[in-house]
């Protein structure tokens, strides 16, 4: 296939694994509110917004809360989050992720977050990879959430690419619908059995270059 001619990445998930601190905290809260929370149940959250993740957290137990409550909930789950994202260090960065992102710095195409996350920020600050994104479109700068492709549409345009022209890496089903829905070449990082609708899925960076990814996307059409 023709080189895209811009490539956005999630965050979380695929440049650096945060799910488990995401769990822990998300955990933290349930277990405050007596509310049984495993790895099961955390999986519906990926890719989902803190509002959203709250709701599913209260939905099983049936429970509903004041929008006050709430709030205090979100805030207090997202200091517990930004405490532990603190420690992350460039060495955090995902095998093969520096590799894979240097490789297209010199092909010259144009790269982007789409995060739903509010700390992507933050993230990127500690990972310290701001130089390499020319644009970050998070969960700051947009009004609807994954699955809906707002964070995409944003970051292609903000690149000056159209839709067609542009690859998304995403690790959440949610994600792959959104740059789905939003039409896109979707790359699903992670596993064939929750991200099956992605054009293509890789489980790892690790000893990939774009061009062969770009072959697979190829063989795959």
């Amino acid at each position: 296939m023709d080189t895209p001619k811009a490539w956005l990445f999630d965050l979380d998930g695929v440049i650096v694994e945060t799910a488990d601190l995401h769990f822990k905290s998300w955990k933290r809260l349930a277990d405050s509110l007596d509310i049984p929370f495993g790895e099961e149940e955390n999986q519906a959250l990926k890719g989902v917004s803190r509002r959203k993740s709250i709701e599913e957290i209260l939905a099983l137990d049936n429970r509903t809360l004041p929008e006050e409550e709430i709030q205090q909930l979100m805030d207090k789950k997202n200091g517990w989050y930004q405490d532990s994202i603190a420690e992350l260090t460039p060495d955090d960065i995902l095998e093969g992720i520096p590799e894979f992102l240097e490789e297209l710095q010199q092909m010259g195409v144009k790269l982007g977050i789409g995060s739903s996350s509010k700390n992507a920020q933050f993230i990127m600050d500690y990972l310290k990879i701001n130089d390499i994104f020319e644009v970050v479109i998070d969960g700051t700068k947009v009004e609807k959430t994954k699955p809906n492709p707002e964070v995409f549409l944003k970051g292609a345009n903000a690149l000056g690419a159209k839709p067609s022209e542009t690859l998304v890496f995403e690790d959440a089903a949610s994600g792959v619908e959104a740059a789905l829905a939003g039409g896109m070449t979707c790359v699903g990082v992670g596993s064939e059995e929750h991200l099956g609708d992605a054009d293509l899925v890789i489980s790892t960076f690790e000893g990939l270059t774009p061009q062969a990814l770009l072959e697979k996307l190829e063989h795959k059409q």
